[in-house]
């Protein structure tokens, strides 16, 4: 059976920032067809982050330019999140390879897990192509990213 890490914030865990529901989840209807194991984690959780937390942005890049030292994660007062963001990313990567994933489904405009756009940095909402920083994690290291958008048009696991 495949196994797939998924954002926890797309099951309905309150864990995105500002401890609110996510507004984008997986549907109960498409939960229930699903023939495989999904494995919640929230890589800023895993970081060491609190729920709520500031929202942050990847200011001067996305989670690849994070990785390479390039990019900083940060919060709109200027407070520097980026190791937390590289150690959550560190720590879902570990789970991925224990748990031997087959690929992991991801949350839209996350810093830390998108794989379909990014906030480019000024807290005005404005996505510019790109990777949070897990997902670039993860990609580097040869795992299947979907976003939600694309859950039921690329996979059904079995």
């Amino acid at each position: 059976m495949k196994k797939y890490l998924i954002s926890c914030c797309l099951l309905g865990i309150p864990c995105q920032y500002n401890g609110q529901l996510a507004v984008r989840q997986l549907q109960p209807e498409l939960l229930a067809q699903l023939d495989c194991v999904l494995i919640p984690v929230c890589p800023e959780q895993l970081g060491g982050l609190s729920t709520p937390r500031k929202p942050c942005d990847i200011q001067f890049g996305d989670g690849f330019d994070v990785l390479a030292g390039n990019a900083r994660v940060k919060s709109e007062d200027g407070e520097d999140f980026t190791e937390h963001f590289i150690k959550g990313a560190q720590n879902v990567l570990a789970i991925a390879k224990i748990l031997k994933g087959d690929g992991v489904i991801t949350q839209k405009r996350s810093p830390s897990c998108s794989c379909a756009g990014v906030y480019d940095g000024t807290f005005t909402r404005h996505l510019i192509d790109g990777y949070g920083v897990t997902a670039a994690l993860l990609k580097q290291n040869g795992f299947e990213l979907i976003d939600l958008d694309d859950i039921s048009a690329v996979f059904a696991c079995s």
